[in-house]
């Protein structure tokens, strides 16, 4: 089985003008090195392994009501519509990938989002 880290990390860094470094002790990607669009979260002593991403209106409160086992608020950003993801339970892969996908397309100007696949 693949580590989810390094799943995570193929997809963001397959966007265009994506880059990845330490946040928070945490690997986090960045729009042009500037806006943070994806963060992985294993540090908030919860046991849990999870993703943190920005996500277009509405999209956090319809999923966390639709799967709470698989999407959650996450703390700091929640309120700001940003979507928890668990890693530690039963992955689908190609939803993770539309869901960095939109949140790429969330923080990124218009001119690269025209070139998100």
């Amino acid at each position: 089985m693949e580590d989810p880290l390094d799943l995570l990390r193929g997809l963001c860094l397959a966007l265009p003008e994506t880059t990845e470094r330490l946040s928070h002790g945490e690997p986090t990607w960045f729009v042009r090195d500037k806006k943070v669009f994806v963060t992985f979260a294993d540090h908030h002593h919860d046991d849990r392994l999870a993703f943190w991403c920005a996500a277009p209106a509405g999209l956090q409160e319809e999923l966390v009501a639709a799967d709470p086992r698989r999407f959650f608020r996450p703390p700091y950003v929640g309120h700001r519509g940003w979507l928890g993801v668990h890693l530690d339970v039963e992955v689908d892969w190609t939803e993770v990938a539309e869901i960095v996908r939109d949140a790429h397309r969330v923080v990124a100007p218009r001119s690269l989002v025209a070139r998100i696949p």
